[in-house]
């Protein structure tokens, strides 16, 4: 049984590469960094084929499935973990190439990607989509603008796959992690300031990428006629906050 998972190179694509790995599945690992995915190849052998894909280019998403061998072609599971928030300045003064890349990332690509997968799945009436989204496609915060508006697309067209699918028997699922640590995400956010990074996860426990990775893992592995459609994880420490209100000063 095939699997394939994009973000491999670290987080929760790489843990998620190495529990199913672990757990005797085939893994295709994509990502940008091969330099990362060989690495993950030397440690997890003949099952893991590292796969060099860029999601905001439709070229190199068509030219990394094209190489994939024969006998790998068959996947039963997507996993569209790949996607990145970038800067956390209010609206009015983030920088627009930061909102494309993630729109280009975290909506085009993974939208392109699961339209390449999804036919064999449904003429096999057998398959699951896996997308990694967030709580902040749920929970608007200061400078979370685009990044969760982005993953509002992906809870919503998390949906209305679902209902595009209805009597294939391909499953659709959406995965909302919170604050999770051990990743990149915060390097990446603040342009590799990692003491900024840090700081984001200093006194707290965190949920990590090894928990994911079980969440994702249970919800591949319920009988074929269950669907999760979608779960929501936070650390114990993380919470909902007030509602802002500004008050006008005398």
């Amino acid at each position: 049984m095939t699997v394939l998972i994009t973000g491999a190179s670290a987080g929760f694509g790489e843990a998620a590469c190495k529990l199913f790995v672990q757990n005797d599945y085939r893994v295709i690992g994509a990502a940008r960094r091969m330099n990362k995915l060989s690495a993950l190849k030397d440690e997890l052998g003949e099952n893991f084929l590292p796969l060099q894909m860029d999601m905001t280019d439709k070229n190199s998403i068509n030219n990394a499935l094209s190489e994939i061998p024969e006998k790998w072609q068959e996947i039963e599971l997507l996993v569209n973990n790949a996607g990145l928030a970038l800067g956390l300045e209010p609206a009015y003064k983030c920088n627009f190439a930061d909102w494309e890349q993630m729109i280009a990332t975290n909506v085009l690509g993974l939208s392109y990607l699961t339209r390449q997968i999804l036919p064999k799945m449904v003429v096999k009436k057998r398959g699951h989509i896996i997308n990694i989204g967030s709580i902040a496609g749920t929970y608007p915060y200061p400078g979370g603008n685009v990044y969760g508006a982005t993953k509002a697309f992906v809870k919503q067209f998390s949906r209305n796959l679902r209902a595009d699918l209805a009597g294939t028997r391909v499953r659709v699922s959406n995965i909302e992690p919170g604050l999770c640590g051990d990743t990149e995400f915060s390097n990446v956010r603040f342009k590799w300031d990692n003491e900024k990074a840090a700081q984001v996860y200093e006194n707290v426990e965190f949920v990590k990428p090894e928990d994911i990775a079980e969440i994702i893992l249970w919800v591949f592995r319920q009988p074929e006629y269950v669907n999760i459609n979608s779960i929501e994880v936070m650390p114990v420490a993380q919470s909902y906050a007030a509602l802002s209100i500004y008050r006008e000063q005398d």
